[in-house]
Formats: structure tokens, C-alpha cells, sequence
């Protein structure tokens, strides 16, 4: 039981840092409420599980290709800059009433799996950590169970993302609209900070 824990727990830490993904749940749980930072935790979710069968059944070659990881930090860049811009330029319609201004499931579902399956750092610590815990794994108890302790990241990954929602959503009973607008304004730099530096890497990538 101890060894299942400690994947859940793997899984927790795995979704616990603060990256574009949690800026953007953060924003869409604090202006819409829990379903909508669910959601975008949910797309993400959607997407790590892509590249962990990706790891699992050894396509990762494919993501090693120069020309793709140029477009991924690109693509990833605008997904980021698109999304912080629209976010801050949103922060003055705000309501503290939830029952206005939401925005769809859908749309907060595709934010959140475009900004995971197109960034690189994604690629790259699905790759390093996930790809080391497999190989970790079968070395230490066998093939048999890969599955099972695969489920239990992903479930640490669920975990996280409902305590997300939950306390982003319930904070926002506690905010002014002052602090409204400053928390959206300080999610859409984060995610326009982090935009700035993908296509940074992207085109030096293509330079060199």
C-alpha cells in the first residue's frame, strides 16, 4: 500500500509547481469559479496523460526532432501570450457575481490542454521524470504493474487539480474587486512571462 502512496504523492508533486497550466487555473477558478479551474486542470490533465503514454510506448523519438521541438516552443509561446493578453484585457469586465460573464467549459478545457501538450518544459519533464520512474519501476518490481502505479500518478495529478479549483474558488468569496482585477492582471503577466521566454528558446533554437 506504501508504494502506492508514494506515486500519489509523486503525482501531487509532479502538478504541484507554479507554471503557466496553474496561472491559468488559478485566473479561471478565481473570475468563474470551481468548474472552470476543474476544467483547465482537467485539458492539462488529458495532455500529461498523452505524453505518458507517449513514454510508455516509446514514441518519444519523435518529439526529439529539432523542427518539432521549434514549433512546440513557438506554438507554445503564442498559446501563452494569447491567453495572458486576453486575461488582462479582460480583468475590467470582471463580476463578482458568478452567474455572469463566464466563460465556457470548452474554451477553459482547450486553454488548458493546448497550453500542456504544446509546451516543451511539459515534454521535457514527462520525458526526465516520468521516462526515469517507468525505467525505475521495472528494474525494481517488474513490468506488471506499470499500469497500476501509472494510475496512481495520475490520480496525485487529480487530486491536485480539484484542491486547485476548490481553493481558488472558495477564496474568491473573500476578494474586492480591486483584488480581482490585480490577481488577473498578475495571472496574465505570468503567463505572458513565461510566453516571452518559449518563443525566446523557440527562436534560438532556429537560429542555431
Amino acid at each position: 500500500m506504501g508504494i502506492y502512496f508514494s506515486y500519489i504523492l509523486l503525482g501531487l508533486t509532479l502538478a504541484a509547481p507554479i507554471g503557466p497550466v496553474n496561472s491559468a487555473r488559478i485566473d479561471k477558478g478565481i473570475k468563474n469559479g470551481f468548474w472552470h479551474a476543474w476544467i483547465v486542470g482537467f485539458g492539462s490533465m488529458l495532455a500529461d496523460a498523452v505524453f505518458m503514454l507517449c513514454v510508455y510506448i516509446g514514441v518519444v523519438k519523435f518529439l526529439s526532432i529539432p523542427i518539432i521541438q521549434i514549433f512546440l516552443w513557438l506554438f507554445g509561446a503564442f498559446i501563452l501570450i494569447y491567453s495572458g493578453v486576453e486575461g488582462m484585457m479582460s480583468a475590467g469586465k470582471l463580476s463578482l457575481d458568478y452567474r455572469k460573464n463566464q466563460e465556457s467549459l470548452m474554451k477553459c478545457f482547450t486553454v488548458g490542454f493546448l497550453m500542456s501538450i504544446s509546451s516543451p518544459l511539459s515534454i521535457l519533464f514527462w520525458l526526465g521524470i516520468y521516462g526515469s520512474v517507468l525505467a525505475k519501476t521495472a528494474a525494481t518490481y517488474g513490468t506488471g504493474k506499470l499500469l497500476a502505479y501509472s494510475a496512481m500518478i495520475f490520480l496525485g495529478l487529480t487530486l491536485w487539480d480539484v484542491f486547485v479549483a476548490g481553493l481558488t474558488s472558495g477564496f474568491r468569496r473573500f476578494l474586492t474587486m480591486r483584488s480581482l482585477m490585480a490577481i488577473s492582471i498578475i495571472s496574465g503577466l505570468s503567463l505572458i512571462g513565461f510566453g516571452v521566454y518559449f518563443g525566446y528558446q523557440g527562436v534560438k533554437a532556429l537560429i542555431t
